[in-house]
């Protein structure tokens, strides 16, 4: 090897003599072009997080007790795609078998550290990263980039997960001067792979926080595409502090509004009931004792279409997010999106590009406590539009759901959202 590096300096060098012109920077950069990056000391740019699928989590795993095995086909079965721990498997021994049954299932995890040091923490396959901190101020930044780098020179590729505090916190909390700054900064300063944050929006007859969280949504859609990574969220599952217990179409509200803004994860507060003053009630999709509750039901059924919706939504890029209120004339707010018309109501329509060059919509039911049936014209004919099948994925003709009224009717139960592909566009 040292003497084909010589001979590449030889070669550089008759390059000099000949092109009398250059100047020594000149020279120097012509011999590096010819030697590898390591023989100048130059380090290679550190391997990033590749995400391969949608993430459906939570929060809180279960616990590594004698059922442990039962726990993770449980989770498998009601379609989750990722196992965030930390709270059941706590030990390296128990992270160990939580890491085998995650493999065994189909699961990607997010582990926590155990106490392990950097290089011994697990890497199989199944392992997407490490847990590292929740809801950190922003004086924590500076340490937390330095643990980033040194789990990232430690475990290339590896996702090193912090998750971030949601908008309605406090600047003291944050320690910035306003949430967007608080975000702005963690990209900068930590310069994470994944953006993740926290958010339970109170859905009451008294209190209505959904605007705040999609303008939280929002936060994480800026900065997420600004420095090319994808955001997650937590939504809400349970009742706990001030928030009641979500219904399913809340629940169902939170997921297609997230992915509405581009999201590609959505994170169940909570899996497994925690004890503590906060949850006198419980509730979660599983009791702290291990029964499943209706949430466990409700929680199957929606991952079984996310699963399906997730490989399109992982080829798609958000591009316009548009919000339609019920006092608006949709027509002048859809003029960027592929609907160019659609009936009076509440929704929110979330516009991509896919990686092929098509462009989609997702159509949102804004309302968690009615249907919607919008008549929607596109801006091409509708029977060359593709509807993403929620029971397998595969691109489906549209199908009118009310053929015996003008117009292509498309029906919307409460909460939900609805992807469509368009054709690609003439060349």
């Amino acid at each position: 090897m040292k003497i084909y590096q010589a001979m590449k300096i030889y070669q550089a060098m008759k390059i000099y003599q000949t092109m009398k012109l250059y100047s020594i920077p000149s020279f120097v950069l012509s011999i590096a072009m010819f030697l590898p990056s390591s023989s100048w000391g130059i380090a290679a740019a550190p391997q990033k997080f590749s995400q391969d699928r949608f993430a459906i989590g939570f929060w809180v795993d279960p616990p590594a007790d004698q059922n442990m095995d039962q726990h993770y086909e449980d989770i498998a079965a009601a379609n989750f795609t990722m196992v965030i721990g930390g709270f059941g498997a706590g030990t390296p021994e128990d992270v160990r078998r939580q890491v085998a049954l995650c493999e065994r299932f189909d699961l990607k995890a997010i582990v926590g550290q155990g106490g392990l040091p950097h290089d011994q923490l697990p890497a199989g396959p199944a392992v997407w990263g490490y847990k590292l901190r929740d809801e950190p101020p922003s004086q924590e930044f500076p340490s937390l980039r330095d643990t980033v780098a040194q789990i990232r020179q430690a475990r290339p590729g590896k996702l090193t997960y912090i998750n971030l505090f949601p908008n309605y916190a406090s600047d003291e909390q944050l320690g910035t001067a306003g949430y967007d700054e608080y975000v702005a900064r963690f990209m900068t300063e930590v310069n994470p792979d994944v953006l993740s944050m926290d958010h339970y929006p109170m859905m009451t007859p008294d209190e209505d926080g959904r605007n705040k969280y999609c303008s939280n949504l929002e936060v994480m859609r800026k900065y997420a595409l600004r420095h090319d990574i994808p955001f997650w969220n937590y939504f809400n599952t349970m009742p706990f502090g001030p928030h009641g217990d979500p219904t399913e179409a809340q629940i169902k509200w939170q997921v297609y509004t997230s992915i509405a803004y581009g999201a590609r994860g959505v994170l169940y507060f909570c899996y497994w009931t925690p004890r503590g003053h906060e949850f006198p009630k419980g509730g979660a999709i599983i009791t702290a004792e291990g029964r499943k509750t209706r949430h466990y039901d409700q929680a199957k059924r929606i991952n079984h279409d996310l699963k399906n919706l997730g490989k399109t939504v992982m080829q798609l890029t958000s591009t316009h997010v548009v919000r339609i209120t019920p006092d608006t004339d949709p027509e002048g707010l859809l003029q960027q999106s592929p609907l160019s018309q659609l009936t009076m109501g509440d929704y929110l329509v979330g516009v991509f590009a896919h990686q092929d060059g098509r462009q989609a919509v997702l159509l949102n039911n804004y309302s968690f406590a009615y249907t919607a049936w919008p008549t929607v014209k596109f801006r091409v004919p509708h029977n060359q539009i593709r509807e993403i099948s929620k029971t397998d994925g595969s691109e489906i003709e549209v199908i009118d759901d009310s053929p015996d009224m003008e117009g292509l009717q498309l029906s919307l139960d409460s909460g939900e959202g609805r992807l469509f592909l368009l054709p690609k566009p003439a060349q």
